[in-house]
Order: C-alpha cells, then structure tokens, then sequence
C-alpha cells in the first residue's frame, strides 16, 4: 500500500569532499533534537562511521541511504522506514552534491537522492578562499541540474565580518539565501585515521563532547528557523516505507525452521567491529532469529546458544594485539567454524577469521595471512556469487562496495566467494564449509533472501546441535 511521507527533511550537500557536510550535518541534527524535535539522521552513500555521530546526535539510529547498492527504488522506503513518526530528517550528502558511481552519471550521488526525496538542498560551502566568486560558484550547482532544488547556503570558513558581508552581497545579487555562517576556529575533536574519522564506539566520551560543540557552532552560526522552514517546504512523499517483516516474507523461502525455534545470531561489535547497516539486524529478527552482540576484545566466548556468527567490518588492524590476546574467543570461533557453523565475515571480520593479522595470530578459521599495505582499495562494485554458501546460493547478484588498507593472501582450501563483473573481473573473498568471507561490503535490504538464507542456516545447525546425544 502507497502511503504518504509528510516528514520534514533536509539535504546537505556541498561542492565538494571537505567542505564540512559532517560538521554541518551533525550539529544541525544535534541543534534539533536539543530542541526536542524527535531527528531522523540519514547518510547518502555507503559510509559506516558519519552515521555512528548522527546517532549520538539524534538518539535514533543512523540509516544509509544508497542507490547504487540497493537501487534508486528503495532509497525513499528506506528513509520513510527510518524517519516514521519523526518530525524533521537530516539527510548528509556523500562527496559533491553530483559526484556519484564512476561512470554511471547521477548514480548514487546526493542529488540522485535529494531528488527522489523531493528535498530541498542546503549547499556548504568552504568560503575561505574566495568572495564574489562564491555567487558563481552556487549559481553553477544551483541551475547544473533543475530538478534540484538548492534552498540556501551555508558559508563555512569565513574570516571575518567583512568577508562575511561580501559574501553575502555577492549571494544576495544571485538570489540565493544564506542560511548560516561557520567563522574559521579551531576544528572540532573528530580524529581521523586511514579510513576518516575515528569511529563513536572508540571514543564515546569524547565523540559525545564533540557532538555538543558541533551544536553550539551550528546554533550560534545558522537560522534554525529558515532551515526548518525550509524542511516544511518538501512536498509529501508517496511510497510504501520498507518493513524488513514484509521484505522477508517476499524473499524467495531458504529453508526450513522448526516451529517455535528462534536460532541466536551473535553479530561482532565494540571498537573493532563497528560498521554494520541498521536493517541487517532488523531483517535477521524478521527471518526469526534473535540477534546478540558480542565484543570480540573483551568477550572471552560467544553469546550461548550462538547457532549463527555475523562479523562486519571496522578497525581490526587497530586493535590486532588486544584481538590476539584474547585466545579463548579465538579458539571459540575456530571452534564454532569447525563444528559447521554458519558464519558471514565481511572485510574486518575476513582479517579477524585469517591465520594471522600483520604478523599476530588471529582465528585460523581461513587459510590466509592478512597484513596492512599502502595502498587504498575503494569503490563501487558489482558481483555474483560463486559459490553456495549460508550468505548466498550460487548466482546470487548484489551490488557492493571494497573500503580497506589490507591485503589478504590467500592459501588453498577454499572456493571464491564472489565474482566482479564491474568495474573489474576478478575473483574475491573465501567459501569454506559454512564459512563466508569477504571484503565486499553489501546492503542486505538489497537482496532480503541473504537474511532469510541465514537465519535458515542458523537453525537448521541450531536443530542439529540439539539433536546430538
């Protein structure tokens, strides 16, 4: 059933990378919900860590809204799914407002989404180097594309009131309103490390006091007032909000479950395991199983009853001597794998499985050595699985994205999980008994059948555990 979406919402967009989208973004959310709007943060694009400070912001989960990963059609019953009952959303753009996949024109970029969210852009622009030029400059992004509507400007970097004033003057000329100011100060304690920022569940205490002076930079320098205005300015949004309960039902059927079995997914969490999509979670309580988090630093055994093992991405290089040290979790998982337990790994969570991790011994799950490189591996890709797996039958298409530092060499044993076919062919990632692992990172709302296909393989292993002697 078609439904209408009335809730406020904001695109923030930007020219380009570092212009302050997150600075920006986050104390805009921050600023709302201290007014006690309930805030529903979102994340154009495929990033893991903005969301975790959207989170923190808000006191809601921060969602990703990606086009190329689960496709243009699910972008607004994504958003209308994550912002029910809110009364404003914050969406953050990814890159430039119309930098997208490589090579697919709009695809994937902030003003695809702003577009199909009928939401009004509010452009930030790092005014430290220029004056009138900053009219040339919005009146370009502005009129690039008619079908989307930049509502305002937020100059950020400004030095001083007379460099605000000409740029306001020159902004007044193009007709275009200035909704905030940001002066240049010293930059808010967000650390950075290879892969942007350090992520919330590694500095809580201090992602948190940042998040407030973000609020009080944003409050003392924007018109919350025109900006919720021009939230109110978005035209009602028709379509059916996404449920993970009916994206499971839909789903091809993977398997048998006996009645009254609820099988127990642990997921890995804390400071080395922190980039997971809020809706995998959501689709494995859909499929019907219940869903534990564990810490693989500080937690010396798996949740019990654990009959399914989920291990998304993060920071293992980081933590690899903490992760190394404690054995008795290793041995757990090792253990857990050997037994045939279903187990999904995706890029931090393949390195944890590997032999050893930069020289430190890791699970020994995998036949591979994994170790960091110089060299960065980022981008779009396309895939088909090769292999049959407790993730996916074979021929199963997704579309994902690879966002890491490491390597992994490989030994023998093991069939290829994916295959590329954009933008390069290759093969990747390791299928061994019930073992998937990858470094593809992929949107399980995409392709529900891959919850479904898991909570099945975690209760039939659950019904063969009770069924021993």
């Amino acid at each position: 059933m078609v439904t209408s979406s009335t809730v406020p919402r904001l695109v923030v967009a930007a020219p380009s990378s570092g212009s302050g989208k997150t600075t920006v973004a986050t104390g805009l959310m921050a600023a709302f919900a201290e007014r006690g709007l309930a805030v529903s943060p979102h994340k154009a694009g495929p990033d893991y860590i903005d969301p975790g400070y959207h989170a923190l912001a808000t006191g809601r989960p921060g969602r990703n809204l990606d086009a190329f990963m689960c496709g243009p059609e699910l972008v607004a019953p994504l958003f209308a799914h994550g912002a029910a009952g809110c009364d404003l959303a914050v969406v953050e753009g990814v890159m430039g407002l119309y930098d997208g996949a490589a090579g697919r024109g709009e695809l994937a970029s902030t003003a695809q989404v702003a577009k199909v969210l009928r939401a009004p852009v509010v452009l930030v622009v790092d005014a430290s180097s220029q004056s009138r030029s900053v009219a040339a400059l919005v009146h370009g992004f502005a009129s690039f594309d008619p079908q989307v509507r930049l509502g305002g400007v937020i100059l950020n970097k400004v030095g001083s009131d007379r460099h605000e004033a000409m740029l306001r003057e020159a902004l007044e000329e193009a007709g275009m309103p200035v909704l905030g100011v940001l002066r240049r100060a010293p930059q808010v304690a967000t650390p950075s490390r290879h892969l942007g920022l350090v992520p919330v569940a590694e500095r809580r205490a201090d992602a948190l006091a940042a998040v407030a002076a973000l609020a009080e930079q944003v409050r003392a320098g924007c018109d919350l007032d025109a900006l919720l205005a021009l939230a109110r300015t978005a035209p009602p949004l028709a379509c059916e909000a996404w449920s993970p309960q009916a994206a499971v039902s839909a789903a091809p059927a993977m398997g048998a479950r006996s009645p009254g079995r609820s099988p127990l997914v642990a997921v890995a969490g804390g400071p080395a395991f922190t980039f997971s999509y809020t809706e995998h979670a959501e689709l494995l309580r859909a499929a019907g199983a219940e869903v534990a988090t564990f810490d693989p630093l500080n937690d010396e055994a798996l949740p019990a009853g654990t009959s399914g093992l989920v291990i998304g991405g993060g920071f293992p290089e980081v933590y690899a001597p903490e992760l190394s040290a404690n054995e008795p979790l290793r041995a757990a998982v090792a253990a857990f794998a050997a037994a045939g337990g279903p187990v999904a790994a995706e890029c931090a969570g393949l390195l944890y499985l590997a032999r050893s991790l930069d020289g430190k011994p890791m699970c020994g799950v995998l036949d591979a050595d994994a170790r960091m490189s110089e060299r960065l591996t980022l981008g779009y890709r396309e895939a088909v699985a090769v292999s049959d797996s407790p993730l996916a039958a074979a021929g199963t298409r997704l579309r994902g994205h690879e966002f890491h530092r490491t390597v992994v060499e490989p030994g023998s044993g093991a069939a290829p999980a994916w295959g590329f076919t954009h933008p390069e062919r290759r093969v990747e990632g390791f299928v061994q008994g019930n073992v998937h692992a990858s470094y593809l990172h992929t949107h399980w709302a995409a392709q529900p059948s891959v919850a479904s296909r898991f909570a099945a393989a975690a209760a039939d292993f659950a019904a063969a555990a009770a069924a021993r002697p």
